[in-house]
């Protein structure tokens, strides 16, 4: 399947069958979110990879109810930073020279520079920044299912504070932003699929400078 077919193939699924997704599709999709690009590449944000059912019944109801939570294969929590600590940016660098077998000081320039950035923002304005990585994630995550004709939903109707206290994340230092369902469409009751996808035409959308 091409990736225009692949595109016009998915649709935000609304309602699951409930067969599990097999291991190595799953981690196809979840290598697609580990190697989706970031912000100075330090992936700022952990995804929660949920099957368990006791879990999921509680996350249903602070999630507006939606069936997805219960009936999809798979529940993706994606959790970003709640702040850029230098804690954690030096981490992340002493991390990347090591894979790289740099010395420490090879990107000790730029790391100063983004700190200095980062300092002149409020905490608020860092976890902004933070959520904002984990939507290009969901963005790979849900292409690398429609790839493998996998059946995905974003979803963002939930509690983000009631989700963060049932997933512990402030412990964690980490804030809720958005969810993916994963798994197969039930074909009888997924009206949506059915219906014809609304996009607004190319001339309406895309605005080319010269």
């Amino acid at each position: 399947m091409s990736l225009k077919e692949a595109l016009h193939w998915r649709s935000a699924t609304k309602s699951y069958n409930g067969k599990i997704i097999e291991k190595d599709k799953i981690e196809q999709i979840l290598e697609a979110v580990r190697m989706a690009p970031s912000s100075s590449g330090m992936q700022p944000f952990k995804v929660f990879v949920i099957t368990n059912k006791e879990l999921r019944e509680k996350l249903q109801p602070i999630a507006c109810q939606q069936q997805q939570i219960i009936q999809a294969s798979h529940i993706l929590v994606f959790a970003a930073w709640d702040e850029y600590t230098t804690e954690r940016v030096d981490s992340f660098f002493e991390f990347s020279n090591q894979v790289r077998n740099l010395p420490s000081s090879a990107t000790d320039d730029y790391r100063l520079n983004l700190l200095e950035m980062l300092n002149k923002k409020t905490k608020d304005e860092h976890f902004t920044n933070a959520s904002l990585q984990t939507y290009i994630a969901l963005g790979f995550g849900l292409l690398a299912a429609a790839d493998l004709k996998i059946d995905a939903t974003p979803l963002e109707g939930f509690d983000n504070k009631a989700v963060d206290e049932l997933l512990n994340l402030s412990g964690q230092n980490l804030k809720s932003t958005v969810m993916m369902a994963l798994g197969y469409k039930d074909e009888e009751t997924d009206w949506w699929s059915k219906l014809d996808r609304v996009r607004r035409p190319n001339e309406e959308l895309f605005v080319e400078i010269k």
